[in-house]
């Protein structure tokens, strides 16, 4: 099974529709079930809902096959811990989706270590899909020393400035 969510907050149509479209077509070899919000375009070629509890939201990505996603650091954090593969499809402000841009660089870093696929457009969901189907995510390697140092240097240049803006 492929699961598709689209986050709590809001309704992501674009994607929604996107991936109704390639069941449509037959481009997933898969059943595809939705987590969509309750507003907004509803699906007609998968089964879908609103909403789902935690538990069953879990238990959905660790049975999927693989996920279909907006770019939101929870869900690309989630499906990394199941090792799943995942596609995202960033919100943008130009789509009036978000307020900002932010989850198109959260999408580009992620895409860049190898760990998702990434479409910007609706336009690319056939082509992602099909690449999805022999995806292997790269496993992540938290480096927690590493986010340390640099939080030091920060704290450090901070430091440094007061003690100029003193002297």
């Amino acid at each position: 099974m492929i699961f598709l969510t689209v986050g709590t907050q809001f309704p992501f149509d674009r994607l929604v529709q996107a991936v109704d479209k390639a069941v449509d077509h037959r481009l997933l070899d898969e059943e595809v079930f939705g987590q969509i919000g309750d507003q907004g375009y509803q699906p007609r070629n998968f089964e879908s809902v609103g909403f789902l509890r935690k538990q069953v939201f879990d238990e959905r990505l660790r049975t999927a096959s693989s996920i279909i996603s907006h770019a939101g650091i929870g869900i690309i954090t989630s499906a990394l811990e199941y090792n799943k593969p995942l596609l995202v499809m960033p919100r943008l402000r130009r789509y009036g989706e978000v307020v900002h841009d932010h989850q198109v660089a959260l999408a580009r870093k992620f895409e860049l270590l190898g760990h998702i696929l990434v479409a910007d457009e609706a336009e690319e969901i056939p082509v992602k899909i099909e690449q999805l189907k022999t995806f292997t995510p790269c496993k992540r390697s938290p480096q927690p020393q590493q986010v340390i140092e640099q939080i030091a240097q920060f704290l450090n240049g901070l430091s440094n400035e007061e003690s100029q803006e003193l002297t």
